[in-house]
């Protein structure tokens, strides 16, 4: 669908989850059969989706989310910790299925293992898709994950095309038969053991990825963001690759590392920035985001990255 460059704003609307987050602090995981007692718990607001998109709306862009949550408790702490951080939920609706949630093993050595329940979640349909036409129209960039029924990421997908936004997908949790957005999407986010999955190859090593990533970049005409935790990430384009170091830091847990980085990587291109260049500023964004507990609480403004890198 062709339009008028000045009706484009610099927006990102994206469609996906959002969840209430149970943290449990842990030494280690418990063994099979065995309960164990946790060093803290807490609760945050959390899910990809609405991570990600926290993520942009800190760093100053005007971002909307497209989900759904329960009428229920959680679903009111979700939306109003959105709210507190200057994400617009007005495209979030109300589900009588119960907000999505996940519990999340935090161990101290900063790895984590979660698991989700989808909710309300999977309660968004492609009508929804369709009422936020209006923000396709006026942005430029949508951000998709997989936790949200596949067919809606499909059709979002193929209508922000249609209204030439870029689309930014985090094919995670990574299930090898959602292939169908891969090729829509201009720049495919996945972490090495997703990666290894998809592309049918184990992805262990930076050269693994970039072998790997520039292969596939090539025969679907896109970017290619792998990213490999302390190795940093490779990112692939235009028959170009670079590997993105991470940053030395004092990390508490790494509990929407990830996400902070796609966030960051959205609000980079939006303002011009190469992939190369944006995939670095996202790589700040993801070490402050580490050194505090929980996610969306712990991911940088645009002034903490200056402030935490102003030598660079």
């Amino acid at each position: 669908m062709w339009r008028m460059e000045s009706e484009q704003q610099n927006m990102i609307v994206v469609a996906g989850s959002m969840n209430y987050d149970i943290i449990l602090k842990v030494k280690r995981m418990p063994h099979e059969g065995e309960t164990m007692t946790c060093e803290s718990a807490s609760t945050s607001a959390g899910g990809k989706g609405a991570n990600q998109a926290v993520q942009s709306a800190k760093l100053g862009v005007k971002t909307f989310m497209i989900g759904a949550v329960g009428n229920d408790n959680m679903g009111e702490f979700l939306l109003a910790e959105a709210v507190k951080y200057g994400l617009d939920v007005s495209h979030v609706k109300r589900s009588s299925v119960s907000s999505g949630m996940g519990c999340v093993h935090a161990l101290e050595d900063g790895r984590v293992f979660a698991t989700i329940n989808r909710g309300a979640n999977y309660d968004i349909n492609t009508k929804d898709i369709d009422m936020a036409g209006e923000l396709f129209r006026q942005s430029k960039i949508l951000i998709l994950q997989n936790e949200i029924p596949h067919e809606v990421n499909i059709y979002a997908a193929k209508k922000a095309k249609s209204y030439g936004l870029k689309v930014l997908y985090n094919a995670a949790p990574s299930f090898t038969d959602r292939r169908e957005v891969l090729p829509l999407s201009d720049v495919v986010i996945v972490n090495e053991v997703e990666a290894s999955e998809y592309l049918g190859v184990k992805i262990a090593s930076v050269d693994d990825a970039v072998r790997e990533g520039l292969k596939v970049s090539a025969s679907m005409n896109n970017t290619w963001v792998i990213t490999m935790g302390g190795q940093g990430s490779v990112i692939c384009a235009d028959g170009k690759s670079e590997i993105v170091r991470p940053y030395k830091v004092d990390a508490i847990e790494t509990t929407g590392a990830g996400d902070s980085y796609i966030g960051g990587l959205g609000y980079a291109l939006l303002q011009g920035m190469d992939i190369f260049t944006a995939a670095k500023f996202a790589t700040k964004c993801s070490a402050v985001t580490v050194c505090g507990i929980g996610a969306q609480s712990s991911m940088p403004t645009l002034s903490q990255i200056h402030e935490k890198f102003k030598e660079e």
